[in-house]
């Protein structure tokens, strides 16, 4: 038996070796050199000495920060609704199927929707207000975003909510506690891994987007992603996309720390 549960982990292991492992050690060897290919820290020293990197860093953290707390403040009453239906996980399927979508299809949706000619301007013309600049904006980008990230954040919560025992919830309430205290006193600190899981579902990957802010930020949201882009696609200097993933990855990593369930 042991025999057979080890070869079946062969798979596991070789994906783990070659998708994981292999490319952070790649990253990782080439943010020591420079475009020359001369071994150097000088990427790392201008990544933390330069105004420019530390301004996309700082953006990058504040607007992964704002789209997890969007998600967040919509995904908690959704799943804790979501819970109380009847057919509850027939509309949670429903909220997961966006994500079989692909993302550059539902880019593409919303720059026609957000855009002069979209259907949002049409609505605005007809009210009589004319049409706005909501494409290429700060609001277009976090809002797109945080439509994307939505089912990521929904989805953890649920599982936690829906696993309280609905005993606990109803002993709270025979001890004399209202809505709100049950609520706050129970069915939240019992969700809290779920709310965890979600923020490191959503927050991680928004710190690295690129795609979203080239197609529906115009450039105008620049980010860690997006340089990171630009130097492996257009200037060409390997190691100092490498050098800004790393960062990205130990960003990363810190905030799956930070997040982590706390030992009692």
């Amino acid at each position: 038996m042991k025999k057979t549960s080890s070869l079946f982990s062969i798979p596991y292991f070789l994906w783990i070796l070659f998708f994981v492992v292999a490319p952070v050690t790649l990253l990782f060897y080439k943010s020591f050199f420079d475009i020359e290919g001369h071994v150097t820290l000088a990427n790392y020293e201008t990544f933390f000495s330069s105004w420019t990197y530390l301004r996309m860093s700082v953006n990058s953290i504040l607007y992964a920060g704002i789209i997890t707390l969007v998600t967040l403040l919509i995904s908690y009453p959704t799943a804790l609704f979501l819970t109380r239906l009847k057919h509850k996980q027939l509309w949670l399927m429903l909220i997961i199927l966006p994500t079989w979508v692909n993302l550059l299809l539902k880019a593409y949706a919303f720059m026609g929707i957000f855009g002069q000619q979209g259907g949002i301007n049409n609505f605005l013309t007809f009210m009589g207000i004319g049409p706005q600049q909501i494409l290429f904006t700060d609001f277009s980008f976090i809002f797109v975003a945080s439509y994307i990230e939505l089912p990521f954040m929904i989805l953890p919560i649920f599982n936690a909510l829906d696993d309280i025992d609905h005993n606990v919830i109803n002993a709270s309430r025979d001890l004399g506690a209202n809505e709100f205290q049950a609520f706050s006193k129970v069915i939240f600190p019992l969700s809290l891994n779920g709310v965890r899981a979600g923020v490191q579902s959503v927050f991680i990957p928004s710190l690295s987007l690129f795609m979203l802010t080239r197609l529906i930020g115009g450039n105008r949201v620049i980010t860690l992603g997006t340089a990171i882009e630009q130097h492996f696609l257009t200037t060409q200097n390997w190691g100092m996309g490498s050098t800004i993933g790393v960062v990205l990855i130990l960003t990363m990593v810190a905030i799956m720390w930070l997040t982590k369930e706390k030992s009692k």
